[in-house]
C-alpha cells in the first residue's frame, strides 16, 4: 500500500466516526438515515456536475451499482438499529470488522489469495477490536439481537466495500454516490413505513430544512470520509487492506464515546486500540 492510498484511508478514518456520534445523539437515527441518504445523492449529483462527469454507467456497472445498493440499506438500517439499542464504543468495532467478510468472501467465491503477512495483519487488528469490545461486568453476548445487528452492519459494509472497488475502476466517485443513494433513499422509506413506523414528513427532507447544520455536519462528515475511500481504491487499494486500515477509526470511536456520550474504560479500550495500531502498520507496509 503506497503512503497516498494510505494517507487517504486514514482521513476517512478520522471522519468516519464523527458522523455515527451524530446519529447516536439523534432521536430518530432511522430517519436520520433518510434525509442523509438524499442528501447525499444531491451532494453527489452536484458535485458530478461541476466536474463533468459522465452520470450514465454501463450495464455491467448497473449490477454492481444494485449490489452497492443493497449494501448500503443492509448497513443503513442495521446500524441504525445498533447504536439505538447499544454504545457505540462496544459495537462499532464488530461493525468495522469488515475485513473478515472481504476475506472470506474474496477466499471462498472469488479465489483470492493474500499474504500470509497480510492476514496476521488482518487477525491482530480484528484481536485489538474484540479486546476493545471488552467491559467488565458486560456479556455482549447475553444481547443476541443487537450483536446480530452490528454483524449485519458489518456485512453490508462489506458488501459495498467490495462493489464499490469495482465500480471505482470505471467510475467517477460522485456518480456513485449519486445513483447508490437516490436508490438508498425511496427504499430506506419503505422499509421504515413496513416495519410500523410514520414516514418522516416529505419523505425526510423537512428534518433538512429543520436541522440544516446537523445535516450539513453530516453530510461532510459522511461523503468527505468515504470520497477518500473511493479514491484509494481508484488508485489501486486493495479492498481488503483499505477497509483494514480504515480499522483507525476504532480508537477515535471510543475517545468520542467516552467524551461525548459518557461511555466508561476509556484508558483500558484505548491501550486494546494500540493493539489494533500494530495491526493496521503491518498492513500498510505489506499491503
Amino acid at each position: 500500500m503506497s503512503l497516498t492510498i494510505a494517507l487517504l484511508v486514514l482521513l476517512s478514518a478520522a471522519l468516519h466516526p464523527l458522523w455515527n456520534v451524530l446519529v447516536k445523539k439523534d432521536k430518530e437515527p432511522d430517519a436520520a438515515f433518510i434525509s442523509m441518504s438524499f442528501g447525499i445523492a444531491i451532494v453527489g449529483l452536484v458535485h458530478g456536475t461541476i466536474i463533468g462527469a459522465d452520470f450514465w454507467p454501463s450495464p455491467s456497472q448497473w449490477l454492481l451499482i444494485a449490489g452497492s445498493t443493497t449494501g448500503q440499506v443492509l448497513y443503513s438500517l442495521a446500524l441504525a438499529a445498533t447504536l439505538k439499542r447499544g454504545d457505540l464504543s462496544a459495537y462499532y468495532p464488530i461493525i468495522r470488522a469488515s475485513p473478515v467478510f472481504i476475506v472470506c468472501f474474496s477466499f471462498l467465491v472469488l479465489g483470492q489469495t493474500y499474504d500470509l503477512l497480510i492476514l496476521v495483519g488482518i487477525f491482530i487488528v480484528l484481536l485489538g477490536a474484540a479486546l476493545l469490545l471488552y467491559r467488565r461486568g458486560v456479556n455482549l453476548l447475553a444481547d443476541g439481537k443487537t450483536l446480530s445487528l452490528a454483524v449485519l452492519a458489518m456485512c453490508g459494509t462489506g458488501i459495498y466495500s467490495l462493489t464499490d472497488s469495482q465500480l471505482m475502476m470505471g467510475l467517477e466517485a460522485p456518480v456513485l454516490f449519486f445513483w447508490v443513494q437516490i436508490f438508498c433513499w425511496p427504499l430506506l422509506v419503505l422499509i421504515h413505513r413496513l416495519n410500523g413506523r410514520p414516514v418522516p414528513k416529505y419523505l425526510g427532507l423537512l428534518r433538512i430544512v429543520k436541522q440544516p447544520v446537523l445535516h450539513m455536519k453530516l453530510l461532510a462528515c459522511v461523503y468527505g470520509s468515504y470520497v477518500l475511500i473511493l479514491f484509494a481504491y481508484s488508485l489501486g487499494g486493495n479492498v481488503a487492506s483499505v477497509t483494514t486500515v480504515r480499522q483507525a477509526s476504532i480508537p477515535l470511536s471510543v475517545i468520542l464515546g467516552g467524551y461525548f456520550l459518557n461511555e466508561g474504560a476509556i484508558a483500558r479500550r484505548l491501550i486494546a486500540s494500540a493493539i489494533l495500531s500494530v495491526g493496521i502498520i503491518i498492513v500498510v507496509l505489506y499491503g
